[in-house]
């Protein structure tokens, strides 16, 4: 099985996630928060959390779905639970979220003039406008965080392969149609011409339960 081979060195291994249906949605066209992944999947990403010293969703993920982020004893037992990172450029998480309870350790990245008193996690604000990216990864880098799982959604898994700032793409691809105009599995402004797609190498498609699972690497440019 071929796999991606480059471990950065100025920044967390960056590992991107999703799961959709086979027209490419992430959620239902009122963007209802719909379950795509098989048991067989939701077992694998618990395993992934596992794996990797923080996992790392957007606001939108927060306040449409609130989850915990946390890695489950039933699925995982005895695991470790990686830093909660949250992108939330001006501190609107509720005080209620899931993502700030619970025995894992959370960070909510800001930028300049977002609220920071946020009980429950250690605010860090880096960026003006929205958070950085890269200053954000070099900050978690240099917290211990060497591998960086990031789960959406569509806006932040659009801003990382849009930087070029990730190492793998696994795509989960669920036995199911949503269609109409909803969530994608990479929203935000999207290619303006075939020169500005993402290009990507196939390292691995196998059949799982309820979809198929593909991995990517990036192409060098």
């Amino acid at each position: 099985m071929d796999r991606a081979p480059r471990v950065p060195q100025d920044r967390p291994r960056v590992h991107l996630n999703c799961a959709m249906s086979a027209d490419g949605k992430i959620a239902l066209p009122n963007r209802t928060q719909t379950r795509i992944s098989s048991e067989e999947d939701w077992l694998r990403v618990h395993q992934l959390r596992a794996a990797n010293d923080a996992v790392l969703v957007g606001i939108g993920t927060i306040l449409a779905d609130d989850p915990s982020l946390l890695v489950r004893s039933d699925l995982v037992p005895n695991a470790r639970q990686p830093l909660r990172v949250v992108l939330d450029s001006h501190g609107r998480i509720p005080r209620t979220s899931q993502v700030l309870k619970g025995e894992g350790s959370t960070l909510v990245a800001v930028a300049q003039g977002g609220t920071t008193d946020i009980p429950g996690a250690q605010v860090l604000v880096c960026g003006q406008g929205r958070v950085h990216l890269p200053l954000l990864l070099e900050n978690l880098q240099g917290q211990g965080v060497r591998t960086l799982l990031v789960e959406g959604g569509e806006e932040v898994s659009w801003s990382f392969l849009r930087a070029g700032l990730f190492d793998e793409l696994d795509i989960f691809i669920g036995d199911l149609v949503i269609g109409g105009h909803g969530p994608s599995a990479a929203g935000g402004s999207g290619a303006h011409d075939l020169s500005s797609t993402i290009p990507l190498r196939l390292l691995e498609a196998r059949r799982m339960q309820g979809g198929l699972l593909v991995r990517y690497a990036p192409v060098e440019r």
